[in-house]
């Protein structure tokens, strides 16, 4: 993001007075916003900009929310926030698995809408995601494109495993704990266990340890994981 430049805001909704109070709401408090009110619109804003967040309407006409977060996962990894009157543990669940980084359900305080969006914006600032790579001895993290090589070999991920692999990488040489790393990769509102950590660390090391002789992730052991260059 240029220095200065006001974060920018895809409001995807479609109930018009709804709409407008959150364009409002967030322009009084310095994000720049634009809003859609269906699936299609939101769809062509998408490609039109670079956006630093989107909140998305579950019940859209047209095309729903779950298959406009589905599509716009294929275009970019903007931070999405769902929004919806529906409540239940499987709408979560369905939401978040297709892509949402956060669901929100409605009626609710735009307090807590504008906290997680702050949570949100910090967690995924422009800058990490356009242009920045991270390099750990012969392993290359490319934010924007989503690319890991190693060696110069491309190496293709999961969403998850490339998610868990820049946060180990962000933080080379440090240990995080199982659980640090179930809040920043799967977030707060996941519901399973920290063991999942484990499978994906399994996971991971098949593809970017073991094909090439020289470990990068390590365990410690009580502790967590750390990503870093063997001496």
């Amino acid at each position: 993001m240029e220095e200065n430049a006001r974060p920018r805001i895809l409001v995807v909704e479609d109930e018009a007075s709804l709409a407008r109070f959150l364009q409002l709401e967030l322009g009084h408090q310095g994000y720049e916003v634009a809003t859609a009110g269906n699936g299609y619109e939101a769809l062509g804003r998408i490609g039109d900009g670079k956006w630093d967040l989107v909140l998305l309407d579950l019940m859209l006409p047209g095309l729903d929310g779950l298959e406009v977060c589905r599509r716009i996962r294929e275009q970019t990894d903007v931070p999405v926030i769902m929004l919806t009157a529906r409540d239940s543990i499987s709408d979560r669940v369905k939401g978040l698995d297709t892509g949402a980084d956060d669901y929100l359900t409605k009626p609710f305080a735009v307090e807590e809408l504008l906290a997680r969006i702050r949570a949100r914006l910090r967690r995924f600032p422009r800058a990490s995601r356009e242009g920045d790579k991270i390099v750990v001895g012969d392993l290359v993290i490319r934010r924007d494109t989503r690319q890991v090589t190693r060696n110069g070999r491309f190496i293709p991920l999961t969403r998850r495993e490339f998610d868990l692999l820049a946060c180990l990488a962000e933080n080379a040489g440090l240990v995080l704990s199982r659980e640090t790393i179930l809040n920043r990769v799967w977030g707060y509102d996941y519901y399973g266990g920290t063991n999942v950590v484990d499978v994906y660390i399994r996971y991971l090391r098949a593809k970017v340890d073991e094909p090439f002789g020289t470990r990068l992730l390590h365990t410690v052991r009580g502790v967590g994981y750390c990503l870093r260059e063997e001496k």
